[in-house]
């Protein structure tokens, strides 16, 4: 076998490769010897099969065997020689004279084509021990709680019938049909349809014109959908309703005391200012979590450059671009919409997929050197917390991820992310600060306004 090297740019290598003939033919011969006493054939004894009868009746479906046998093996050869870790899967280069090797069925012929790989970068971490990180932590306040408590409040809020037409805050129960430029549209009808006036959970426009309607009284109601509407075939289009009112209530009073809180399955108030009050804390804790983690990844990045394969940074790219372009056409906005155009937008967008790569080889690089694993339990907890969220379907999700590895391997990575994360953020430097609820969430934010 002659292996010559031809490329070695950067990441990327390329071998010329040559496997001479009677190596081929050799390992034919071999696998068609194992046939013989395996075969059965009419006309012929068990292993009485004449090796020169065999070739005549599976001498290319073994060639072929052999061929892809001896490519792959002398591909990972040739890696492990130069100690390579691949970025991606080799790609082979059949000569253009034979591109799918055909000519190679029969024998007698020499296996050449070329290998094309790129690899991992070698890494040389930094020292973690010199990360210094700020974590805002944001207390719950007794304002929150009150706050939270009546909008718990609010959502169970008891109604009785009104005589007289309906008021902001009251709840109107209506049919509606819709219809855009006069034609109905799916899932645009209802029947017996309570809706809260001011409650904002319909289209802007829709509940106000509710306003002055009385049970049994009928109206049109125009509006228009919002563009950045979930049905990309409704966003941003005027749309007409036809609504009757069929019962018209108003708010009653809700107090907040003992009775109250049993209503919702808790023993008393307090206990239910507590729970308000933990999930308070648990939301507060997530978003402190994702402060620090997103200050210590931006940490890794200023401490870690180096070049990262090409082929990892398209996949990344083309993922990242084609969900881009999904929520664009949903929204029927276009570049120039976002102050930018498609080209600019591009290089954005490539260095997002550059720095996620580049991150995501840091934090394996770590979680390497330094044996950090998901173990199987904690793979199926994840995948049991998963199941959980599909109520009814449980046994279908778990099964689904029980049976398919690929879809373990997505619970599996963020579990190791967040492993690392945790293992450097032992060793950093990290510094309490307490700031407000608003200055917490302030990131977030503005990311949405972003």
């Amino acid at each position: 076998m002659q292996v010559t090297e031809t490329l070695s740019e950067g990441l990327k290598r390329a071998f010329k490769v040559v496997v001479p003939a009677t190596d081929l033919d050799a390992r034919a011969s071999e696998r068609l010897n194992e046939l013989k006493g395996q075969v059965k054939l009419n006309g012929f004894r068990p292993g009485k099969v004449p090796v020169g009868h065999l070739k005549r009746v599976y001498g290319k479906t073994v060639m072929s065997e052999v061929i892809e046998q001896t490519v792959n093996e002398t591909n990972g050869k040739i890696v492990e020689e130069h100690g390579f870790k691949l970025a991606l899967q080799p790609k082979v280069t059949p000569p253009e004279e034979d591109p799918q090797f055909q000519g190679l069925l029969d024998g007698g012929k020499d296996l050449a084509y070329t290998l094309e790989i790129e690899i991992l970068p070698k890494i040389e971490l930094s020292n973690f021990k010199d990360i210094a990180i700020e974590k805002p932590v944001a207390e719950v306040s007794d304002a929150e709680v009150d706050e939270t408590l009546q909008r718990i409040a609010d959502s169970n809020r008891p109604f009785a019938a009104k005589d007289g037409p309906a008021a902001d805050g009251d709840r109107v129960t209506i049919d509606f049909v819709g219809s855009v430029d006069g034609v109905k549209f799916p899932g645009g009808a209802g029947e017996d349809m309570p809706v809260v006036i001011g409650s904002k959970s319909f289209i802007p426009g829709f509940e106000e014109q509710l306003v002055g309607l009385s049970a049994g009284e009928a109206r049109t109601l125009e509006v228009t959908f919002p563009e950045a509407y979930g049905e990309a075939s409704l966003a941003g289009k005027p749309a007409s309703f036809e609504v009757t009112a069929k019962a018209v209530e108003a708010p009653g009073p809700v107090t907040l005391d003992d009775d109250f809180a049993k209503t919702l399955g808790q023993e008393s108030l307090e206990a239910l200012k507590t729970t308000v009050r933990e999930r308070i804390g648990s939301e507060h804790a997530g978003a402190t979590r994702q402060r620090v983690k997103r200050a210590l990844l931006d940490a890794l990045d200023a401490t870690h450059q180096f070049d990262v394969p090409e082929g990892l940074v398209e996949q990344e790219f083309l993922g990242v671009w084609g969900r881009v372009q999904e929520d664009l056409a949903a929204q029927k906005r276009s570049f120039e919409d976002e102050g930018t155009t498609e080209d600019a937008a591009r290089q954005d967008y490539r260095r997002i997929a550059e720095r996620r790569v580049r991150l995501g080889l840091v934090l394996a690089e770590i979680g390497e050197r330094n044996n950090i694993q998901v173990s199987d339990d904690e793979l199926t907890r994840a995948a049991v917390e998963r199941a959980r969220q599909f109520p009814g379907q449980e046994q279908q999700v778990w099964d689904y991820f029980r049976r398919n590895p690929q879809a373990m391997a997505t619970l599996r990575a963020p579990l190791f992310e967040e492993k690392v994360v945790d293992f450097l953020l032992e060793l950093a430097s990290v510094t309490e600060k307490t700031v407000s609820r608003e200055e917490l969430y302030k990131d977030d934010e503005d990311e949405k306004a972003a």
